[in-house]
């Protein structure tokens, strides 16, 4: 059996010597390197080859979302399998639309990790199905059109309705029009109101400098 090569990403040295030792204990896997901050993962990946990189989303300098979409731009042939405690339905489907193969929240199992590991390889995707659904949960009971969807994605980058219609080339009667009717529907009153509702609901990505 061949076996699988994978690089650890973390700027916490008690995660990755758990990960590591977690890992050790599979015939199947070994752990080739570890890095801990974005800037290292691509020049390691180069001198490794890995099979999978074991990604965290919050890293210092270079976050691990912006890793991701540079590994798949240099390194498609390799899995990446994001790693987070963000317990957030948003920032799970961003690492899968990035590219992820597969997401595995910090609280796991940590044998889900190389079950999580092999499935990536394979070309499977592995991901908290329970986080998916609780995002389209809320996206359903919140009532919310693709149009105000797209305008309260909008909300984090800032800027007045002016500059929030100019990014989506709406009018800025449009934008205010639609605002209202997402502040009805989510039982909101004001933008800071909309997007702690839409980030604690997985509407909206949280951003990684976002603190409740």
């Amino acid at each position: 059996m061949r076996r699988l090569k994978v690089l650890i990403v973390d700027d916490h040295q008690l995660m990755v010597a758990a990960i590591r030792a977690s890992l050790s204990q599979q015939e199947d896997i070994d752990v080739v390197g570890e890095a801990d901050s974005g800037e290292k993962v691509l020049p390691l990946v180069g001198q490794t080859g890995p099979d999978a990189v074991l990604l965290d989303v919050r890293l210092p300098g270079m976050d691990g979302l912006t890793v991701l979409e540079r590994l798949r731009e240099q390194y498609p042939s390799v899995a990446v399998v994001m790693l987070s405690g963000i317990d957030d339905p948003a920032l799970v489907r961003a690492a899968l639309e990035r590219g992820a193969a597969a997401f595995v929240l910090k609280h796991v199992d940590p044998r889900d990790i190389g079950s999580a590991l092999r499935q990536s390889v394979g070309g499977s995707i592995f991901r908290p199905l329970d986080l998916i659904n609780a995002a389209q949960s809320a996206f359903d009971d919140a009532g919310l059109t693709k149009r105000e969807l797209s305008i309260l994605e909008e909300l984090p980058a800032g800027g007045s309705n002016q500059q929030i219609a100019k990014r989506l080339f709406l009018a800025e009667q449009t934008v205010k029009f639609h605002l209202t009717n997402i502040y009805r529907k989510l039982g909101v009153s004001t933008r800071t109101e909309a997007l702690r509702y839409a980030y604690e609901n997985g509407l909206v990505e949280r951003p990684l400098s976002y603190v409740a």
